[in-house]
């Protein structure tokens, strides 16, 4: 990254950093953000009244009911894009013009031709791109991987992911309706293989390289106009390892359960991610939270997400971006990650597509 990048925070130390929406996920980051040191978390802006008085009582001075009006009327270094992902191509062109670096919420976009415009975009205006891929951060992916790269299980021929949750609906009993762009494929980009698909996606190739799709099939368990399960087969060509990754948002998940499963299976052995989960959830958070109490009282820096196995790995994402954009190197998950799950995603969908076509194809009668 040239240095003229760096010269808009080379008089502070302290990152000055937006967060565009402050929904669910937007809230996460902002408050990793604000337990950061060396960031300092300017304004917010939500289009929901709601939200943008959570990120006052979280403590954002000021807050916008329009992404576009905060990139204007402040002096930042990172956006974080916390928005639909019908937004995300806006926003980052938002940001371009304005010289902000960003981190994008996956997916990075709705499809490659749309990521291959936002990355142009960003390309054109120098400016950094990370995106929110987290289970790369999460302990017991990582567990996984150091035991692989040490050879623990030798050459793995074949591996699973599994990844569901109820995203979007929730559990019962509903107390609000959802919101309406999850359940829409042209706002959010697709279903299940989108929301949850990519991350597996990223973590499969942080593991074994390049892959490559080579069949695929889509379900739906619930009345929704996208499909709330997908099945895809894989081949890593570099290790010689086939695969299978199922994803769904049609199960309900709550902690301490986590409805997430790797499994490498080696010439000498398994190794799955749930030999690296901590032993009780509950147990951790108690113990983290009086932690958390002697800090404030002794004025050190808090674990503020210690209690929360995915949120730690939010702040790990953000942070590790940040210091990115801070020593002027490349984000370790930048844009051309983002793009590369959604290549795997549409070619999965393809696949997926023309083998239901050809289900469903009737033959010719000869009479």
């Amino acid at each position: 990254m040239p240095s003229t990048l760096l010269g808009r925070w080379a008089d502070s130390n302290a990152l000055s950093l937006g967060v565009l929406g402050v929904g669910n996920i937007g809230m996460v980051h902002l408050k990793s953000a604000l337990a950061m040191p060396d960031v300092d978390v300017v304004a917010a802006a939500d289009a929901l009244p709601a939200n943008r008085d959570r990120a006052e009582r979280a403590g954002v001075a000021r807050t916008y009911d329009d992404y576009t009006t905060l990139l204007e009327a402040e002096d930042l270094d990172v956006a974080v894009v916390a928005l639909p992902p019908f937004l995300h191509a806006d926003a980052v062109e938002c940001a371009a013009d304005a010289g902000v670096d960003v981190f994008v919420e996956k997916p990075l976009a709705r499809s490659t031709d749309e990521a291959d415009e936002l990355l142009e975009t960003a390309r054109e205006a120098n400016i950094a791109v990370g995106v929110d891929h987290t289970l790369r951060y999460q302990p017991d992916m990582a567990g996984v991987k150091d035991d692989y790269d040490d050879g623990a299980v030798g050459h793995v021929p074949y591996a699973s992911i599994t990844r569901l949750n109820d995203h979007p609906l929730g559990r019962p009993p509903a107390d609000d309706a959802p919101p309406e762009w999850p359940l829409d494929p042209d706002a959010a980009g697709g279903g299940s293989l989108i929301e949850l698909g990519v991350h597996c996606f990223d973590v499969l190739e942080w593991l074994f390289g390049d892959l490559e799709v080579r069949d695929a099939t889509m379900g739906q368990s619930l009345d929704i106009p996208a499909e709330d399960a997908a099945t895809v087969l894989l081949q890593a060509p570099e290790t010689g390892t086939a695969i299978t990754l199922h994803c769904g948002t049609y199960q309900w998940e709550q902690l301490p359960e986590v409805n997430t499963r790797l499994r490498l299976e080696g010439i000498t052995g398994t190794i799955s991610n749930q030999d690296h989960l901590p032993e009780n959830f509950y147990a951790s958070a108690a113990t983290s939270a009086l932690s958390n109490v002697a800090s404030r009282l002794t004025g050190s820096g808090p674990d503020v997400f210690g209690p929360t196995f995915y949120l730690q790995a939010h702040y790990d994402a953000l942070a590790d971006f940040c210091t990115a954009v801070r020593e002027g190197e490349t984000p370790p998950v930048d844009g051309a990650d983002g793009r590369r799950t959604l290549e795997l995603a549409e070619t999965a969908y393809e696949l997926a597509e023309a083998a239901e076509s050809d289900t469903l194809e009737v033959p010719e009668v000869m009479t």
